[in-house]
């Protein structure tokens, strides 16, 4: 069974993140899976402030009469944007104390505290950040609901990376808060354990138009086995942008590839600061656990366009987001190609604006490698206090 503090409240639906205010209330009396799975601040259909009723025959035809210049696409970041603040710029705006006293039910410790305090070496870990990236983000469509309502009202679109992807889901009405932050609580466990079976890691390449990373990778493997590392991995785990991947597996395989990186055609290599292998065949373990937490929390059908990691398509109904997250833990986040199917269209129509919702602003950073006219009408929610 889920923890008793599951309540079925929807954190966002139709593009607004209004019924998180009641989250804290219910938690004592409502039980897992209890209520009405549109919440109690689902806007009217024909508010003008509702997206396309995606459940409608006649949606499509309705989202196409929208001029792009007026909707929007919020992207929701992943595991590595975390930082020791984040969060302190959120607190003064409606509901997100209320997400963070639900966080810490949920997680068993003050979240909210380890966010603004740390100490770093903790909110670094898998099983810490992910939970603090998703609280955070989700608080920060907060902060631009309430400073331009617009933006969230207007969003025709929504992906997050990796773990961002759960942040998107929820913003989108597929998932409520509390049963998602469950889900990603079970998630970053699993792949802390799975990090800590085998010395893994992940590194970020920037390679030439002619580098080959699939046969770099292969090469990486013959390294391996040569040390007498059984069934090694190497695989190419996230696409960036054009020439930018992240490359992951065991750790002899990275040092080789650092080692060899000139005569592998790569620019630049950085190991990036995360425990394990993520997105590889070293995280089948997690498979299980996460398989068994969706199958009992509550799945709707996304309400707005979210865009799967594993091969940049929407999802299409419960099943295929309950498919996906799964799939997404041993395949690699294909993000360029995500970008591609949300800002692709015909010569001269205008593009939506952008808000990556969030720590951090790496989605920023390779949203401008991937189309720079997207990336004209970009901006980022700060999640730190002007000030800092």
């Amino acid at each position: 069974m889920l923890p008793s503090v599951f309540v079925s409240v929807t954190a966002a639906t139709r593009g607004k993140v209004r019924s998180l205010l009641s989250l804290a209330r219910r938690l004592s009396s409502s039980h897992p899976g209890g209520g009405s799975p549109g919440g109690a601040h689902r806007p009217a259909p024909d508010s003008p402030a509702s997206p396309p009723d995606t459940h409608s025959p006649a949606a499509p035809e309705r989202r196409l009469r929208k001029k792009p210049s007026g909707c929007s696409v919020l992207l929701f970041p992943g595991q590595g944007s975390q930082f020791v603040g984040m969060g302190r710029g959120l607190l003064k705006y409606p509901n997100v104390k209320e997400m963070f006293s639900v966080a810490q039910k949920i997680l068993g410790y003050d979240l909210l505290a380890l966010c603004l305090e740390g100490p770093e070496e903790e909110l670094q870990k898998t099983v810490h950040c992910q939970p603090a990236v998703f609280v955070t983000s989700l608080a920060a469509v907060e902060r631009l609901h309430q400073e331009n309502p617009k933006a969230v009202e207007t969003c025709v679109a929504t992906a997050g990376f990796s773990v961002g992807e759960f942040a998107a889901l929820v913003f989108s009405g597929a998932m409520n808060f509390a049963e998602a932050l469950y889900a990603v609580k079970v998630r970053a466990e699993a792949m802390q354990e799975a990090s800590e079976l085998v010395p893994s890691g992940m590194l970020s390449v920037v390679g030439r138009p002619q580098a080959q990373y699939k046969y770099a990778c292969l090469q990486a493997k013959e390294h391996c086995r040569s040390l007498g590392v059984e069934e090694p991995v190497c695989s190419v785990a996230n696409y960036l942008f054009p020439d930018g991947r992240v490359i992951a597996g065991h750790q002899q395989a990275l040092d080789f590839l650092q080692k060899n990186a000139r005569r592998l055609q790569f620019m630049r290599t950085k190991p990036l600061p995360v425990s394990g292998a993520f997105h590889t065949a070293l995280m089948a373990s997690v498979a299980e656990p996460l398989r068994e937490v969706l199958r009992q929390v509550e799945v709707r059908r996304p309400e707005i366009n979210v865009y799967s990691n594993v091969d940049g398509k929407r999802y299409m109904s419960e099943s295929h987001v309950r498919r996906q997250l799964v799939k997404q833990l041993v395949s690699p986040v294909k993000w360029e190609q995500t970008l591609h199917e949300i800002y692709e269209r015909t010569q001269g129509e205008t593009f939506p604006h952008t808000y990556e919702v969030g720590p951090g602003k790496q989605l920023g950073a390779t949203l401008q490698k991937c189309n720079m006219k997207a990336f004209r009408t970009y901006d980022h929610v700060v999640v730190t206090a002007y000030e800092d």
